[in-house]
């Protein structure tokens, strides 16, 4: 009979314990949500005018504050936002409380507070230890019901974000990560420890996914409090490894001695107050440097010393020990937000509009990113090879970005060049461009009779001013274009440095 009772003690503990955990699960399933955007991008080839809408769909995670975090990428170029809990039929409109797209992250929220009823915020946890097990909560396309897949944490390093093509850590692992998880939190111990965000899709790469680590949503809620995006920080220095012995003696190091060679200083960033082209750097934030740039941030783990540089934010000071002429250097250098682009070609940008000017029926962008991907997934082939050649020159004080003559809207104005396109220029009337506000003020405050504009190679193409003008109601009617000019294009500074949003509908 004692038997009995001790037997009938242990079952009902047991019970009691699955019943505990089985609510756990389901209260935890209940602060998943499904989120349907409405997307409509911008056409860079007509830039003027918006791509047809698509409809999309991602996961995210209640946190503290009433806000849902998941990628930036659900959610980019939206107007229309909805999410719905695990088990709801009903969908709640939704608005974005902050973006950063760089590190692929929003935060959402819900004006109706009773869309937070029931749900518990989920706390975020440590980076679990390589080879620990975690879980991926979503909503993949193919079906309204909650996925939930496991893996196993197999690697953490730096990544490039496909994203917005930002190089940060990222914690990779072996569950799949399907379009429609994207989003979604990875758990464990009931924590979140990453946002999972894309996969691999490289020949002989299977069940390989990407997910954002706790030092990087740490960074991007720390940044939120305010509502103001900075960012991450720049470091404003190029380098190279100094794994090759004779750069390595060359330098001026000893056999001990291991770090990265600088190569290049911004002259407009902090670095330049501090760090010279030849100089190596030893450490960074106390972390060593390796010859290969890499840093230990965790024991028998490396990765790329730029680990220790975002975990700070714009206005910190970050210490650095430089090795120059032999002689061993200690400083700081007081962290500036990341300017647009160093390459004269910006990076992709989203939730904003193209900037264009139209001219004789000839239409002017910038070059970016967002232009060269309309080429489609094999932009890296199909893209101008010179627009490609573009993206590793550096910018400079004289010229920090390019002009396109990308197409011509045929007119009487322009014969001659009905089949010119993507043309990079170099000049107006002899006037050498910086950027493309500069260059369409160029265009404006012309009061020559023709408008000549000049490539590098000495090609050129001359406008008469007075017939483009006479001519540019009847372009804009034929094209159907609404402006002549994107909105904002001839504004003061201020208006100039906050580009023109679509228009989310809140």
């Amino acid at each position: 009979m004692k038997h009995l009772l001790t037997l009938c003690l242990l079952i009902l503990c047991f019970s009691q314990a699955a019943s505990a955990d089985n609510r756990e699960r389901e209260q935890l399933k209940r602060s998943i949500i499904k989120i349907y955007t409405t997307a409509a991008a911008p056409d860079y080839f007509n830039p003027w005018a918006l791509l047809n809408a698509q409809q999309l769909s991602g996961s995210g995670a209640v946190i503290k504050g009433q806000q849902i975090l998941t990628n930036a990428h659900v959610i980019a170029n939206g107007s229309f936002i909805q999410v719905q809990r695990h088990g709801d039929a009903q969908k709640f409109r939704a608005r974005v409380k902050f973006v950063s797209h760089d590190a692929d992250l929003a935060l959402l929220t819900v004006d109706d507070e009773s869309f937070f009823e029931d749900t518990r915020p989920l706390a975020l946890g440590e980076l679990p230890d390589l080879q620990e097990e975690v879980t991926v909560y979503g909503y993949p396309i193919g079906g309204k019901s909650l996925s939930i897949t496991r893996g196993v944490l197999s690697r953490v390093e730096h990544q490039y974000y496909a994203h917005a093509e930002s190089y940060l850590m990222a914690g990779q692992i072996d569950a799949a990560i399907n379009p429609g998880n994207s989003g979604g939190p990875v758990i464990s111990d009931g924590r979140i420890v990453g946002v999972a965000m894309q996969t691999n899709h490289s020949k002989g790469a299977e069940n390989l996914g990407y997910f954002v680590p706790p030092s990087v949503i740490n960074h991007v809620l720390e940044d939120a409090k305010d509502g103001v995006h900075q960012g991450f920080p720049e470091f404003g220095a190029v380098t190279q490894s100094l794994e090759s012995p004779a750069m390595k003696a060359a330098a001026g190091l000893t056999e001990d001695q291991e770090g990265a060679l600088v190569v290049r200083v911004f002259e407009d960033s902090p670095a330049a107050q501090v760090l010279e082209p030849g100089d190596v750097l030893l450490q960074v934030d106390g972390f060593d440097i390796a010859a290969d740039r890499t840093i230990e941030w965790r024991e028998n783990q490396r990765t790329n010393y730029h680990y220790a540089v975002d975990k700070y934010h714009v206005g910190d000071k970050l210490p650095v020990r430089i090795a120059r002429a032999g002689e061993i250097l200690d400083a700081e250098i007081t962290l500036e937000a990341t300017p647009p682009s160093r390459s004269l070609v910006q990076g992709e940008k989203f939730d904003q509009r193209p900037r264009y000017y139209i001219y004789g029926g000839v239409v002017f962008v910038p070059l970016n990113m967002n232009l060269i991907k309309r080429w489609g997934s094999n932009w890296h082939s199909k893209a101008p090879i010179e627009y490609l050649y573009a993206r590793n020159q550096w910018s400079s004080p004289d010229q920090h970005e390019l002009v396109v003559a990308l197409k011509v809207l045929p007119a009487p104005v322009n014969l001659g060049y009905h089949d010119w396109k993507n043309w990079i220029i170099e000049s107006v009337n002899g006037e050498k461009i910086q950027d493309f506000q500069q260059f369409a003020q160029l265009m404006e405050a012309s009061q020559q009779g023709f408008v000549e504009l000049k490539d590098s190679a000495g090609y050129r193409m001359v406008l008469d001013s007075s017939a483009a003008g006479e001519q540019q109601p009847f372009i804009l009617q034929t094209y159907q274009i609404p402006e002549r000019h994107s909105q904002g294009l001839f504004s003061t500074l201020a208006e100039r440095e906050a580009p023109e949003e679509l228009g989310q509908v809140q």
